[in-house]
């Protein structure tokens, strides 16, 4: 695997999510990035300097055009939901699959300028059942049909990237399935769950469980950006937990409140007492999942925290929960502040005080 030592032009989709602001920022500070375009239906939720940010859904002859126009080489599609309670499953399905299908039209012209596309999957393509292997290696397939309709979805999606795959031999296309997220920032069920008073189990099942801290996340996206990576990967960090040990760890008691039976039922009337358990995670609760990340370590890449390095990492973070309420300044996007600090004569560059570097010079014979 090689580096690409031209410097790249990305193009993000999903700008508005927190991975899409996450990695769209990170790409920002690379000296190897010579443009950033960040596309979503609504505003961006992170404070960006340099990405510039259009506003379009997944219509394909849009992104096509702003593709084309930005000479965009690489695309990083960070849109993909795997959390039902998000939305209805229709608009989730919608956002999903047509919404992919959508962006892999755009890249699919012959004389397109694109040359690699990334996509960022899930660990539940593979799903959660009893007769599962300790491990899935990225040549494995789920041993049963999907039960849900989110894991249906991302059987669908990846389908139908492996197809563009086949159809555009040219584009570099990677695939890249992480685990359950926890970090100090990010929203999931899981870590909604993990933080009450106490954990719910599945009666009779302690499932192991494996994690990858956010900063991975991104990092990892950024390292299938400036490298020759085509293919699948599991992006899962070191070592696996089982439910009551991560509970321990977060100084909490694992409490089997979820009957081995009626599950469903039972996590219907949890949720009526403020306990959300989404259909794709019942299974997880009971058989757990783990990842074999060989393949994925053999590129050069090194995780920075293990599994139960991140679990630690979010106990600190529930620690710091009381503080962090009353500080918390939500950042909101406002265009013409935006073109401002861009784009005007006015603004000095925070390094060294002088004119914004975009902005005009004064014109000759007028220097103060």
């Amino acid at each position: 695997m090689s580096g690409d030592d031209s410097a790249k032009r990305i193009l993000v989709t999903g700008l508005s999510t927190y991975w899409g602001g996450r990695l769209a920022a990170a790409l920002e500070s690379s000296p190897g990035v010579e443009a950033v375009v960040g596309v979503d239906s609504r505003e961006p939720t992170r404070e960006l300097e340099r990405t510039e940010f259009v506003r379009v859904g997944a219509e394909h002859s849009l992104i096509e055009k702003i593709v084309r126009a930005a000479g965009i080489d690489t695309v990083i599609d960070t849109r993909l939901v795997v959390d039902s309670t998000a939305s209805t499953s229709g608009s989730i399905h919608e956002h999903n699959v047509i919404g992919t299908l959508n962006i892999l039209a755009a890249c699919s012209a012959a004389d397109s300028p694109v040359k690699k596309f990334i996509f960022k999957s899930s660990g539940m393509f593979y799903g959660a059942a009893r007769d599962d292997p300790a491990f899935f290696t990225e040549d494995m397939l789920r041993g049963h049909r999907p039960r849900t309709a989110i894991e249906r979805d991302v059987a669908e999606v990846e389908a139908a990237v492996a197809d563009f795959r086949v159809r555009r031999p040219g584009v570099a296309v990677t695939v890249l399935r992480f685990p359950n997220v926890l970090g100090i920032e990010v929203d999931t069920p899981l870590i909604r769950l993990l933080g009450l008073p106490f954990v719910p189990m599945i009666a009779g099942f302690d499932p192991r469980l494996q994690f990858i801290d956010e900063i991975d996340v991104v990092h990892a996206l950024e390292h299938v950006a400036f490298n020759d990576l085509p293919g699948t990967y599991n992006v899962a960090a070191d070592g696996v937990l089982a439910l009551s040990e991560v509970a321990s760890l977060l100084g909490k008691r694992a409490l089997p409140v979820v009957p081995p039976w009626g599950t469903g039922l039972a996590a219907a009337g949890l949720h009526r007492l403020g306990i959300t358990i989404p259909p794709e995670m019942l299974d997880q609760l009971r058989f757990g999942r783990g990842m074999d990340n060989r393949v994925f370590k053999s590129t050069g890449f090194h995780f920075r925290h293990t599994s139960r390095e991140s679990v630690l990492r979010l106990r600190e973070r529930f620690r710091m929960l009381p503080v962090a309420a009353g500080i918390r300044n939500p950042y909101r996007y406002e265009p013409e502040v935006e073109e401002f600090l861009r784009r005007s004569p006015s603004v000095l560059d925070r390094g060294t005080g002088s004119k914004h570097p975009e902005a005009p010079s004064d014109p000759p014979g007028q220097e103060g």
